[in-house]
């Protein structure tokens, strides 16, 4: 009963989440995070402008709180909008600002769209970044088009983990293109990246110093006698004379 609990809880946090990314728009939502308090339920939302977002003299908000209130059946809903510091790493962010651009401008620019988010990703202090763009780009059959730059990982747990990725639509009058975003943020742990650690200067006087403790070690080990064959001759002759 209480991983029914659980999975419903989780349900409704991505009904939310996908509700919110739906319905605001143009204001560079990142992501959607709910935590529960004593008053109530905390929503926190991410966006690049928050401003638009709240709207004048907070409508939006009041107005979004009454839909989730009724809507999700929450108690007291309490939304709070955080601003996302580098916008050109979050990937939401980055595919919605290339829809923005290609309904804006249309598809003849995809190019330059294309490599201009691309730069401004990568200068921003990114490891690597991907952007597919697929539909109608420009002539009227269907093409996919896509623009590389950086190391980025395509297999593995560090791409599971650490690749942030993002799915967008523009709708123009040609039709609908689909553009798909992945970055690798700067920090990311490799595990194929080796440090090099630099050797240590080793002065004349430590290595006079490591010598003699050698060399004193090397006389205190006693070192045991060579047997040869006038030895075991001798040996032989004393065993024989006793005998006798």
């Amino acid at each position: 009963m209480i991983e029914r609990k659980f999975v419903a809880q989780k349900m409704k946090e991505l009904h939310i989440e996908e509700y919110i990314s739906n319905n605001v728009k143009n204001v560079g939502h990142s992501h959607t995070k709910m935590v529960k308090t004593p008053l109530g339920e905390k929503i926190v939302v991410y966006a690049s402008r928050p401003g638009l977002l709240v709207g004048r003299k907070g409508q939006n908000i009041k107005e979004l709180t009454k839909t989730l209130k009724n809507k999700f059946e929450l108690d007291n809903p309490q939304i709070e909008i955080s601003e996302v510091e580098n916008q050109y790493i979050d990937a939401h962010i980055v595919a919605e600002k290339i829809t923005d651009a290609l309904e804006r401008f249309g598809s003849q620019k995809f190019k330059a769209i294309g490599h201009k988010t691309m730069e401004s990703v990568m200068q921003a202090g990114a490891l690597g970044i991907e952007i597919i763009m697929s539909g109608k780009v420009p002539s009227s059959r269907a093409k996919s088009w896509r623009f590389y730059s950086g190391y980025l990982k395509k297999c593995g747990e560090v791409s599971i983990t650490s690749v942030d990725r993002a799915e967008a639509q523009a709708k123009l009058k040609s039709g609908v293109i689909g553009v798909k975003v992945r970055i690798m943020p700067a920090g990311t742990k490799l595990p194929d990246k080796i440090e090099i650690i630099p050797e240590k200067e080793i002065k004349s006087e430590d290595i006079n110093a490591d010598k003699k403790e050698a060399s004193d070690a090397e006389e205190k080990i006693p070192v045991p006698e060579r047997k040869g064959k006038n030895t075991k001759l001798k040996e032989k002759e004393k065993a024989s004379e006793n005998e006798n």
